[in-house]
């Protein structure tokens, strides 16, 4: 039986609650697969908002949560610390090779975001050698979470815009994009003129921090763009002794092929946020990395230059102890799968874009994403789009659970998926967008 919204006690999100939505009751997953109160087995192709990246119930994640439930389930981490925050804490560094100092811990990507800001903050409140800064650069298409800062560095957009009135002061640019680069450019002949106004701009005013997702911004559209856009922006930070932050709530824990986005565009940021993937899925867990430097500005007996925030979960040790496991994972095979899943992905991007001819546009693969945008020539609202919720819709029929960003359609599987569910995924894709009429 499928559920109403207005059926249930729960308030579900991102839905319309007199649409008519119906709800899949799910009772069970293993690997790729969730499993209904019928007893119908779905396809979980975008990893539960991407998360799962191990698929759901890795036997080892679970053998970590059975563990570590037995010793110890939770101890405020004011004033305590544990094993299992310790362990994780190293492991993380470890797989930055050390590029930062020390690890702070939330329970969600919205929450490492506010840290990575209030942190930015008070860095130049505690520095004898700056005056405040409390102001940000953002793009137009990121997303960073729906908390009131997380939101607010966030572009402005169907997420936040009616919360305007709750911004606090931002200095938004035009996001790079080079899919469909405004200036006509390609990577390989651009002179990252997306960033010119923005350059312009950090010359003539202080500002605490730059905020981007890296190489993707993710819930806005899955826009890619070229590495060399921030090689500039930490060229840019430097000089202008800007803190540049990295939102890999997405793009961390080996989404894009190596550990983290910045290690692949070969660009460190000084705070990098992290969440989702963490702990494969199983519990809810965000951390914000930060570097040394930024660390010394707060060692000092003077309390007024303490980080007074914290979390009652945070470092939870179950959340710790499952993130640790999946740290484990990602080293010993997860990479490699990335590295097999996108080789899979861009396999079929020729077929796929052949089939479908005019029908689709701006196929793409990065790491573990495959992203492409239907052809609607109705002018809609972005996410809004109905095409999206139409194409979920069809896609259902195959037992496929995909969630389109407006007329963007991607799916982020667990690296882990076996070939026969990735075919019956674009099978069900290209049957589903067949469907549909061809643009002119």
């Amino acid at each position: 039986m499928n559920y109403n919204p207005i059926q249930t006690h729960t308030w579900v999100p991102l839905t319309i609650q007199e649409e008519g939505e119906l709800l899949i009751p799910i009772v069970k997953a293993e690997g790729e697969f969730v499993t209904d109160s019928e007893g119908n087995t779905w396809i979980d192709a975008i990893s539960s908002w991407w998360t799962m990246i191990f698929g759901h119930r890795h036997p080892k994640l679970v053998a970590a949560l059975k563990t570590q439930i037995e010793k110890l389930d939770h101890i405020m981490l004011a004033g305590h610390i544990h094993e299992a925050a310790e362990s994780l804490s190293k492991a993380l560094l470890e797989l930055t090779n050390f590029d930062f100092h020390k690890v702070f811990y939330s329970d969600n990507g919205s929450n490492a975001i506010e840290i990575a800001l209030k942190l930015s903050i008070q860095y130049y409140q505690n520095h004898p050698d700056f005056r405040p800064r409390s102001e940000f650069l953002v793009f137009s298409n990121s997303y960073h979470g729906d908390s009131i800062g997380a939101m607010n560095v966030s572009g402005k957009n169907y997420f936040n815009r009616i919360f305007s009135e709750l911004r606090f002061p931002t200095k938004e640019f035009p996001a790079p994009n080079c899919m469909n680069c405004p200036w006509g450019k390609k990577p390989d002949v651009c002179s990252t003129e997306c960033l010119n106004a923005l350059e312009l701009e950090i010359k003539q005013k202080p500002y605490a921090g730059i905020v981007i997702e890296p190489l993707v911004f993710g819930a806005n559209g899955m826009l890619f763009y070229d590495k060399k856009v921030l090689i500039k922006l930490r060229e840019l930070a430097t000089t202008t002794q800007t803190l540049l932050i990295f939102d890999e709530v997405f793009t961390g824990m080996g989404r894009l092929g190596k550990a983290f986005a910045y290690q692949k565009a070969e660009t460190k940021p000084d705070l990098l946020v992290m969440a989702k993937g963490l702990t494969g899925g199983m519990l809810p867990l965000g951390a914000t990395l930060v570097s040394e430097f930024i660390y010394k500005q707060f060692l000092s007996k003077d309390p007024y230059r303490a980080f007074f925030h914290a979390h009652t979960m945070t470092g939870n040790p179950l959340a710790c102890s499952v993130g640790y496991a999946s740290v484990e994972l990602l080293k010993e095979k997860g990479l490699s799968q990335v590295k097999q899943l996108e080789n899979l992905l861009q396999k079929q991007v020729e077929p796929f874009q052949k089939s479908l001819g005019k029908r689709i546009e701006n196929v793409r693969v990065m790491g573990g994403i495959f992203a492409f945008e239907y052809k609607e020539t109705i002018a809609e609202d972005e996410y809004l789009n109905p095409v999206g919720k139409k194409i979920r819709e069809k896609m259902k029929e195959f037992r496929v659970l995909i969630r389109p960003l407006g007329r963007t359609i991607y799916i982020t599987p667990p690296y882990t998926i076996t070939e026969k569910s990735l075919n019956q995924i674009f099978l069900a894709l290209e049957y589903t967008l067949l469907s549909f009429p061809e643009s002119d």
